[in-house]
């Protein structure tokens, strides 16, 4: 025959060294508080305890401890039961009275057990998360005179899940608010159009693109926004990340089609980080020059399933540069070319024409004299009415330049001399026009025409073409009865 299981000093070993908190409890007192309260009307005992507070400390004054194991005495630091009955006040403070209210809720609701996810604190001050379970036990769901609760030290990991979660908040914040333009992308859908073009056999990417330039629209189309931050929000003019999203066909747009078939070839050729400058629109429809740098995490190189993009505006540095470009071929004054821009312009038409050239070489008349009689004010602005005057006349390729205080060139590529006379004309009704313009200053041009058609008559073509416009200034001072001893250059 089998002997009875176990015996009441077997459940009091197991009860001793659980390897959990326990604690044996005379509920009698709260539920008799409870009798009371229902007696007296009460139905909703969260809004009850919510409204007098100090019925809730109430509650936990009247529950008594009869009984804690020795994992109870190692958790709370406690040297004995007495030890720690009379410390309870340090155990159960702050932040536990919430979880409380929680639990005695369970039990007026007439649950003979609860749960729940509370703090108590360790005699030496530790705070402790715990879960607790209690249970009225058997025989005693009249009194509730005896109720075994355990408690489970769970501070470890609920300080780790808190420590994650502070961390991803971190790097939440540091998406969010980072100075710079985020986008988490997907990109699978890309890679998987990719493998798909390998499959094919094709291993000339390059052509293949060229062939079907539709193919870059369909990746385009596949890539899959995750995620943006604040900054992509006000780089871009957009109040929210839907709106930004719906109007994200305005954003990519024109020459980002060419940029991208670039990224999909050093897709292609297996580069996942990549960087490169590219123009976006913002939602007002404002060119947003970029600097984009582009990399596939390192956990989705498999399936390029998580991009990360930052842009970087850098639409004033390439104004700067542009202006900075613009000085170094303009001439401030006129706003035509300038003598370098010439010299090199000059340079390229004598080794690779197109021929015939032809050179106009045009000199201000009368420039000495005001500024010797009106100050150098008034010979500026002569000097802009040129720049007006040879801007409408002169198109490209033909290239007008100031290559001197008042002389200018105009290069004709491409050009004999009929062709050469006749932007000449062009020029003398655009001088008309001009002086009737501004009738204070009468405008007065001298200049000379020259052609050649092999790059080693380039140089004796500008002589000549400034002979004939130094002939032709001649005439006008001669016209004009200029002492020609004087010097007026």
């Amino acid at each position: 025959m089998v002997s009875s299981l176990s015996s009441g000093a077997d459940f009091e070993h197991m009860f001793e060294l659980a390897p959990v908190s326990l604690w044996l409890e005379d509920y009698s007192e709260l539920k008799r508080l409870f009798d009371g309260w229902r007696t007296e009307g009460v139905t909703d005992i969260r809004a009850h305890l919510a409204g007098h507070p100090e019925r809730l400390r109430l509650c936990s004054a009247s529950l008594r401890i009869l009984q804690v194991n020795r994992r109870t005495l190692e958790l709370f630091s406690a040297d004995s039961q007495q030890h720690l009955e009379a410390n309870l006040g340090a155990v159960f403070r702050d932040d536990m009275h919430d979880a409380v209210a929680h639990e005695m809720a369970q039990l007026w609701n007439g649950q003979l057990e609860f749960s729940n996810q509370t703090v108590n604190y360790a005699l030496d001050g530790r705070r402790l998360d715990v879960q607790i379970r209690a249970r009225i036990l058997p025989g005693h769901e009249g009194d509730w005179s005896r109720v075994l609760v355990s408690l489970e030290d769970n501070t470890l990991q609920l300080e780790n899940a808190r420590r994650l979660q502070r961390s991803e908040q971190y790097a939440r914040d540091l998406f969010e608010h980072s100075p710079v333009s985020l986008w988490v992308e997907d990109f699978s859908a890309v890679k998987n159009l990719l493998d798909g073009v390998r499959a094919q056999g094709i291993g000339d990417f390059k052509t293949f693109l060229k062939v079907h330039p539709d193919f870059v629209t369909r990746c385009m189309q596949e890539i899959r926004v995750i995620d943006v931050n604040q900054q992509t929000l006000r780089m871009f003019g957009a109040d929210s990340k839907e709106m930004l999203l719906n109007g994200i066909g305005r954003v990519f747009r024109g020459e980002m089609h060419e940029s991208f078939a670039e990224q999909l070839q050093d897709l292609w050729d297996g580069k996942t980080f990549q960087q490169r400058e590219v123009v976006n629109y913002s939602l007002s429809g404002d060119a947003v020059n970029i600097h984009m740098q582009f990399s596939v995490l390192d956990s989705h190189m498999r399936d390029w399933g998580l991009v990360l993009l930052s842009l970087v505006d850098i639409t004033a540095r390439k104004k700067a540069e542009a202006y900075l470009e613009y000085l170094g071929k303009h001439d401030v004054l006129t706003q035509l070319r300038n003598r370098a821009f010439y010299a090199e312009e000059l340079n390229r038409l004598t080794r690779k024409g197109p021929w015939p050239l032809s050179v106009i070489a045009i000199d201000l008349n009368g420039l000495k004299v005001v500024n010797d009689e009106q100050g150098h004010a008034a010979g500026d602005s002569m000097l802009r009415r040129v720049g007006e005057v040879l801007a409408k006349a002169v198109d490209a390729p033909a290239c007008a330049a100031r290559i001197g205080g008042d002389e200018f060139t105009v290069l004709l590529p491409g050009t004999d001399e009929r062709g050469a006379h006749a932007l000449q004309e062009r020029i003398i009704s655009m001088l008309d026009l001009n002086n009737q313009f501004y009738p204070g200053q009468h405008l007065s041009l001298a200049m000379g025409i020259a052609s050649c058609r092999s790059g080693d008559a380039v140089e004796a073509t500008i002589n000549r073409a400034d002979q004939a416009m130094y002939a032709e200034k001649n005439r006008y001072y001669q016209q004009k009865s200029v002492d020609r001893r004087q010097p007026t250059e």
